[in-house]
């Protein structure tokens, strides 16, 4: 699902839903914004900076290896052509929890932050959710303290949980694991 962009420097949103349409450039793309995010502290999956770039790309394989429509799909956005952004919308096919899905790894290349493209991320993947994977919610984790809830929280999540010191970054600094849901989709 693609989106026309108002201007030629407006995001472009796409999804993936099989391994086969993630080109090589397209998952460099993604192990090289997911190691940027990480080494600049971002709770994006590895949270001890500075992260080996060999980890990453093989969490990535791993990833575009696991894509299915069903059950787990990329959302990225693009901007002039470049990656600028993106997130794992995922589900799991047990019975008992198929009704809802989870975001994972939600990121933005640094140089491109505050200009809507993370939330974009997330109002496409809640789009995606309800219209084609027929969710009922989604959910999330987020590493408290750092601003998340509230961003979420624009964004029409509310909080579900916490997890009191759930994260040890360092010694001394331990943060909540916040859980997050969205409901109706």
């Amino acid at each position: 699902m693609t989106t026309a962009p108002l201007s030629p420097s407006a995001p472009l949103y796409a999804q993936l839903t099989s391994p086969d349409a993630a080109s090589d450039v397209l998952v460099a793309a993604l192990a090289e914004c997911w190691t940027e995010v990480s080494d600049a502290g971002g709770a994006a999956g590895f949270p001890f900076p500075p992260v080996d770039p060999a980890e990453v790309a093989a969490e990535v394989d791993r990833l575009v290896t696991g894509l299915a429509p069903a059950t787990s799909r990329l959302v990225v956005a693009t901007l002039d052509g470049a990656l600028a952004g993106w997130l794992n919308l995922r589900r799991d096919p047990d019975p008992l929890v198929a009704h809802w899905g989870t975001l994972h790894h939600v990121q933005t290349r640094l140089g491109v932050r505050g200009r809507g493209i993370g939330a974009g991320l997330v109002r496409q993947s809640r789009v995606i959710a309800r219209d084609e994977m027929a969710l009922e919610q989604l959910r999330l984790a987020a590493r408290g303290g750092v601003g998340l809830e509230e961003f979420y929280g624009r964004l029409g999540w509310r909080e579900a949980g916490r997890w009191p010191g759930a994260l040890r970054l360092a010694p001394g600094d331990d943060r909540d694991e916040v859980l997050m849901v969205l409901s109706p989709l």
